[in-house]
Order: C-alpha cells, then structure tokens, then sequence
C-alpha cells in the first residue's frame, strides 16, 4: 500500500481533532436534565425513520389532491432504502460509536456502529423527497433537529451526521420521480 503523503495525513489529524471537539462541545454544552430528557425523547422518534415512513403513509391515506398519493408513496420508498443503504454503509466501515471518558451516550442505540448516522440520513432522504409536498420547512427544520440531536446525546461523531445528511440527500435525488396514476 502506498505511504499516504504528510500533508495529507496533517489534514485528516486535523479533521478527526476537529470532529471529536465539536463532539465534546455537543456533549457538554446547554444541557440540562430537562433538555436531555426532550432531545432523547425527540431523538428516538426519529429511530428507522419511522416517523417520516409514518408521514407518508399518512399523506398518501389522506392527500386527496391529483397524484399526491404516488409522491408520498414515492418518500416512503426512499426511506425505506435510505435506512438500508445507511445500513449497507455502516457493515462496510464499521465505525464505532464515540467514547467520551465520563460522559456516558444519554440514550441507547440500535447498534455500536455508527458512521453514518441512520437518523440523519433517513431524514434527509425524507425532507428531500417530501419537501415538494409540504413546505421544505416543515420537513427540513425536523431533519437538521434530529440530525444535531446525535451528537448532542453522545452517540454519534458530527461527520457521521453530515455524512447521513449527504447519504440521504443523495438517494432521494436519484430516485427516479413517480408517476401519477390515473
């Protein structure tokens, strides 16, 4: 394998300090019982995309307006794979989870890999692929939520949620448009 030039190893020393004080800086600032106790509570909601995979389904049972019902469907879909792509992605790294000496993770995880987060990703394939349903808003403040919920609870560095974030982005993008039925 060929050496990686100084330079370059410089940059990524930096990015991984970098990645791990802005962790730190999550974990321990503006908290307090009651704001762990909302953001955990938040954060699990957000946990296999259920919430956005809900969404869907409930837009596509109650939007009644012409071929709205496809475009929920179609977010529905792009959730659904986006969870498993994340998941695809997380078996290839293998990244674990952050361990901050005496600042234990503030809520359970599914699993201990954690690059890239499946709440981040999830949710941005779902604000991408709802946003022309909803106003981007109402989709996309909840994602950027969960999101920074991550890191804030401990159980993920914030490249992996900018990561996710890129992921689903990326997968609601090229997901092919639905198509209307008559």
């Amino acid at each position: 394998m060929p050496a990686v030039p100084r330079p370059l190893k410089r940059v990524a020393g930096a990015a991984v300090s970098l990645d791990r004080a802005v962790l730190v800086a999550a974990r321990t600032r503006l908290h307090g019982a009651r704001a762990e106790r909302w953001i955990g509570t938040y954060s699990r909601l957000g946990e296999h995309g259920a919430c956005w995979i809900l969404l869907g389904a409930t837009g596509a049972m109650l939007d009644r307006r012409p071929g709205r019902r496809a475009g929920w469907l179609r977010g529905v879909r792009i959730v659904g794979a986006a969870y498993a792509l994340n998941y695809g992605v997380k078996v290839i790294v293998q990244r674990r989870r952050p361990e901050l000496q005496g600042l234990p993770p503030l809520t359970k995880t599914v699993s201990r890999l954690t690059f890239p987060s499946a709440h981040s990703t999830t949710s941005f394939a779902a604000a991408r692929a709802y946003a022309g349903l909803v106003p981007a808003a109402a989709v996309y403040v909840p994602a950027f939520a969960f999101g920074l919920s991550r890191p804030y609870l401990g159980v993920h560095y914030p490249s992996d949620v900018v990561a996710g974030a890129l992921l689903g982005t990326a997968i609601a993008v090229a997901w092919p448009p639905s198509e209307p039925r008559p």
